[in-house]
């Protein structure tokens, strides 16, 4: 019998390898973004917030620099050397601010991930936010 998750057929193994393994290339999670921050003295890659300085000052992922997408252009970029990986994060699934930002990212040639699941994400897996009184944005 067939359902609709069966009506149309998987891709092959190797189509599917190629597929998640580039998938990798975009995208990383909350838990491992929580991983690497906490793990390591000097990160391997900036965390940026894209949301309002407003939204960052409510709550942020702990680490990450206020850089709202629109603000992402070649003079506040030239702060970090051309081959540093940014990985982006916004509210969550329901927001698209991270991949905005990650256009402009790449558009500026910059290496870039975003972080799904975004703050809701963050929170879902339980970790903690920041909070600050005064939004510290670019």
């Amino acid at each position: 019998m067939t359902t609709v998750v069966t009506q149309v057929p998987p891709a092959p193994s190797a189509a599917a390898l190629a597929h998640f393994e580039a998938l990798m290339g975009f995208e990383t999670d909350c838990w491992d973004v929580h991983h690497s921050l906490t793990t390591s003295d000097a990160p391997d890659f900036v965390l940026l917030d894209v949301r309002s300085p407003a939204l960052f000052a409510a709550g942020h992922v702990p680490g990450a620099v206020n850089l709202p997408h629109g603000k992402m252009i070649e003079r506040n970029m030239a702060k970090w050397p051309a081959d540093t990986l940014f990985v982006v994060y916004c509210a969550g699934p329901h927001c698209n601010g991270a991949c905005k930002a990650a256009i402009r990212l790449a558009r500026l040639g910059r290496p870039v991930k975003l972080m799904i699941g975004g703050v809701e994400g963050w929170k879902d897996e339980g970790f903690d936010l920041a909070v600050e009184r005064e939004a510290e944005a670019i």
